[in-house]
Parts: structure tokens; sequence; C-alpha cells
């Protein structure tokens, strides 16, 4: 950890003594009460296993298809309490983590990628309008904020190709007009993507998609966890604590937890993130930092931090330090850290000293599922009736109906415009075992801060994993 003058130190632990432990967007009167678990057998045309977002959608889409399916969702805890109800809110057009990225790995079908990209993000707004979802949607965009010379360089470059590849609604903010927007004496510039992504309430994004699928006839069993996968007849078996499901066709939205198929395991880590929620702004302090757009942002360092304003004006800060478990466990002990909350928050200050005596009402972590290629893959098991999609690396929040669509596409057996996508057909490398994940991990770790802290000079190490096309993030 960073060495903190005693002075910031002792700012920034006041600033938390009254933090509940808990994530803001699941700390809502709002949340409906859990259904029932599943008792006995069931049989179904579709069984969903996850109530996240990559269930949820899945679930809803399929009745969209065809309103006759009978379509069975079965969720461990509850609807939206694990990724789905504790990320930061922003929801991406992109379905590569980014641009950047998807042309460094799919040049030739980049443009075909943006397309479905933004079709799908048009596609969720209107899907919330549709199904009257109160989740606090917002159209603001987001910009990428430099922090550092070298960052802007990257930035004001990063710019000029957009401009090349024919990408436009991202202007290049210079430090006077960035300010303008929100103001913080650590910012230099930045680039602004205007329409390409959206602000919401994640948790009540999941409870109104919950109730839209039990409108259309979706059965949703919560404390239903999924045991185990295996072949009945023509068709496939999933046995739970008290019952079972038999379905034709099974889609596995599990993301970070253990796939029941287990062949997949080793291409998905654990990724713990952390975030933090301020008390409300008062309209003096909100002023002082401007922010008017709404839009959310994030620093362009590897270690990243994220931000944005909820609903009622409170600040969500969150990112920096991504906490991978030796031999990727999975613990709610690993949701609390404060040794991170205590670094976001002199961070916070950092950002927006103007905000100093602000508090912050709720600290809360958990794991993201990261793969090494930083974007979602897909593929099927049991010759072609259980489909599966993971590995969306912190950006699932939209990219979640786009890989519904793809799994009910090759659910399906029919060639569409999405399973001809490469992206689609090819998996990323999986991660060696332990201890060699964990080591990997970690100098790709270190290396990513010492490159923050040197210029954005990339050290061997990362320039290995560049050429082989790995990485690590959250």
């Amino acid at each position: 950890m960073e060495t903190m003058a005693p002075a910031a130190m002792r700012t920034a632990a006041q600033s938390l003594s009254g933090a509940k432990p808990v994530s803001y967007w699941l700390d809502d009167p709002a949340k409906p009460d859990a259904l029932d678990a599943l008792t006995g057998d069931e049989h179904t045309d579709l069984l969903v296993v996850g109530g996240g977002y990559s269930g949820l959608w899945t679930a809803l889409i399929a009745k969209e298809r065809d309103p006759e399916r009978d379509v069975v969702l079965i969720e461990g805890h509850e609807v939206g309490w694990a990724a789905s109800g504790r990320n930061g809110g922003f929801c991406a057009a992109s379905l590569t983590h980014g641009l950047a990225n998807g042309v460094e790995r799919w040049p030739d079908e980049i443009a075909k990628l943006e397309e479905l990209g933004e079709r799908n993000l048009d596609a969720i707004e209107a899907a919330v309008a549709r199904y009257g979802i109160d989740c606090e949607f917002e159209r603001t965009g987001e910009i990428d904020v430099a922090t550092e010379p070298h960052q802007l360089d990257e930035l004001r470059e990063w710019h000029g190709e957009l401009v090349k590849l024919g990408i436009t609604g991202v202007d290049f903010l210079d430090r006077e007009a960035l300010r303008a927007e929100v103001d913080s004496p650590t910012f230099l510039g930045g680039l602004w993507d205007r329409r390409g992504v959206a602000m919401l309430h994640p948790a009540k994004l999941a409870w109104g998609l919950k109730r839209a699928c039990l409108e259309l006839g979706v059965r949703i069993h919560e404390h239903t966890r999924a045991l185990d996968l295996v072949r009945s007849g023509t068709g496939m078996a999933v046995r739970t604590p008290y019952g079972r499901v038999f379905a034709r066709r099974v889609a596995l939205g599990t993301n970070i937890f253990p796939s029941l198929v287990k062949r997949i395991r080793p291409y998905t880590v654990p990724v713990y993130d952390y975030a933090l929620m301020t008390e409300p702004l008062t309209p003096e302090q909100l002023a002082s930092i401007g922010w008017k757009g709404r839009q959310g942002l994030g620093d362009s360092a590897h270690q990243f931090h994220y931000f944005r304003l909820s609903a009622d004006n409170r600040i969500l800060w969150g990112g920096y330090d991504a906490i991978y478990p030796y031999g990727g466990r999975l613990s709610a002990d690993l949701d609390q850290r404060p040794e991170t909350f205590l670094k976001l928050a002199e961070q916070f200050f950092t950002c927006f000293p103007q905000l100093s005596g602000l508090r912050f009402s709720h600290a809360w972590g958990g794991a993201i599922d990261t793969c090494s290629r930083f974007t979602a893959f897909f593929g099927t098991a049991h010759r072609g009736r259980v489909a599966y999609a993971a590995g969306y690396t912190g950006l699932g929040v939209g990219s979640t109906r786009f890989g519904a669509d793809v799994m009910l596409d090759l659910l399906s057996g029919e060639e569409t415009a999405r399973t001809r996508l490469e992206m689609v057909r090819s998996k990323p490398m999986p991660f060696p075992p332990e201890p060699f994940a964990w080591a990997g991990i970690e100098i790709t770790k270190r290396s990513l801060a010492r490159a923050d802290g040197n210029g954005g000079h990339r050290n061997l190490w990362l320039r290995t994993m560049d050429r082989l096309g790995l990485g690590f993030d959250s």
C-alpha cells in the first residue's frame, strides 16, 4: 500500500467511519422478496442457470423469441445479489472491453462488432422503456480521463486513430474543456464517448428484469443452487438441493461461479473489485465540481478508478485494486477489505479536494470473472444441448444481453451473424494451474503498477504478454 501522510490518512479514515459494509445498490427498500426454492422435479424446454444479468436476459429474450417456450430460471441465492448488484452501473455498448482491445484482437470484424454493440445498447434502452424498468437509465456517455502527461498523449493519439477508423461521437477534451465538465485539479484532458455508455442503477435493472421475466411466464426459483449437470434421455438434468430440473436445453449464466461444464473453468479467474459510495452531495458541493452532464468517468491508468453520480447525487468511486485470491477462492470474507477502502478514500480526496469533509455511506466489494482476453467467450457442451457465456471482465452490464442472444443462437443450432463472429468462435488462453496462475497474475499486477509510475513504459514481461495476446484486468 502506498504511504499516506498522517493527516490524509486520518481524513480518509474518518470519512469511512459510518460506511455500511454492503453494496449501496442492494441496500434499497425496492428490493423484491425472494421467490421460493425449487422442490421436487420440474420439466421445461429451457433451463437457465444463474439469476444475474446473463441469465435474466437469456430467459427474457427466449420468451420474446418464442412466447410458447417453457422457461425455468434457477438462482443459488437471490436475483442480482452478486456482480449484477454490486457493479458501478456503467452500461457500455462495447462488446470487446473497449474499442482498442477489439481492434487489436479482431481488426477484420471490428466494424461489425461495433455495430452489434450499438444495437445491443439501443435494445437495452428499448427494453427498459418497454417493460417499465425504473433503473435510472441515463445515456450520458463516459469520459476517459488523463491524469498524467503520457496518458494525455495516448488519448490524443487514440482520438486520431478513431478519426481514421471513421468512429464518430467521441470528442477530445483538453484540460480546460474537461474541467468545464467535471472539475478536478488532477485532470489533464480526456476523451468523451457521448453515446456509447449509459449510467444506471444496477440492482434495479436486475430486479426489473426479474419482474419482466415473471410477467412473460418464466418460472423463477431462488435459493436453488445447481449442483450437477448430466445427460438425461434426449435432454439434460440439473440436480438442486431439493429437486431436479429436466430440460431439453440449458443455458449457463453462472460467470464467476464454477461452471457446471468443468472443462471451461480454467478460462476464468475471480478478481475482487471494491467501491465506495458517498453521502448525497449538497447543491454547493455539486457546484464545486460541476458535473452537470452526469457522465461516467474513468481514469486512464492501468490501475484505474471508475466514478459516477447516482440519481440522488452521490459519487460512486471504485476500482484501483484488483485482488486475485490464491487458488481462485471465492469467499464472502473477501467482500470487505479495509486497506483498499482506506486507499480509495485517500485517492478520492486527492481527485476532489474541494469535497473535503464528505463522508462515505457504503463500502463493498465482490468478485468479477476475468479472462485473458478481457471479453466474453462462448461455447456449447453435451452435443449442443448446453450453451455458456463467461469472462465479461467487468463490462457485463451491457454485453451480457448480447451474450444471451449468442447462447440462444447456439442452442438453436442455426448459424447467425453473431455465431459467425471470430470472437464467438474462438476462446481465450486458459489460465495455468496454481501456483503458476497466482505468480503470473502477481507479476503482471506489479508490472502494471510500475508502468503507471514510469510514464506508461511497459517492461519486458508486459511486452511479452502483449505479443501473446494475454492480460489481466478487472
